[in-house]
């Protein structure tokens, strides 16, 4: 069943029926956005700590762009 199928069917309902059915689904909805949190990400600060990229460097980037 897709969406707008779905949503076809729930617009038929009453306007009790409807918050009945959002009642039903929202603690579903919150467990499975919980679950669903992302990872930590890592910082990319300092991540070229260490390479020596010189000013020289950058400027010889620029210009290849």
């Amino acid at each position: 069943m897709t969406l707008e199928q779905a949503l076809v069917l729930v617009r038929r309902l009453s306007p009790v029926d409807k918050a009945r059915l959002i009642e039903r689904l929202a603690p579903d909805i919150e467990r499975e956005l919980k679950a669903a949190q992302p990872t930590m990400r890592k910082s990319l600060r300092g991540l070229w700590r260490g390479l020596g990229i010189t000013a020289a460097d950058i400027a010889a980037a620029r210009r290849e762009m």
